[in-house]
């Protein structure tokens, strides 16, 4: 499963992509594509079990 905070976007507040950069919603930035792989669960890197941004939001939120 992706991540559901993961987007992809063109472009920025003042910049133009040549392509889509992985974009995490939950913390606000742009990640490298190795972390884009954790968020895509690639090579078996489950998000909720790799990404402590994920698993934060998960807490404070209270879901499982």
């Amino acid at each position: 499963m992706v991540c559901p905070y993961l987007e992809y976007r063109t472009h920025d507040e003042s910049h133009e992509f040549d392509h889509p950069r992985a974009y995490c919603g939950a913390s606000g930035e742009f990640v490298s594509p190795m972390r884009a792989d954790v968020c895509n669960d690639r090579d078996r890197f489950d998000h909720a079990g790799y990404c402590s941004v994920y698993q934060r939001l998960v807490a404070e939120s209270g879901d499982d």
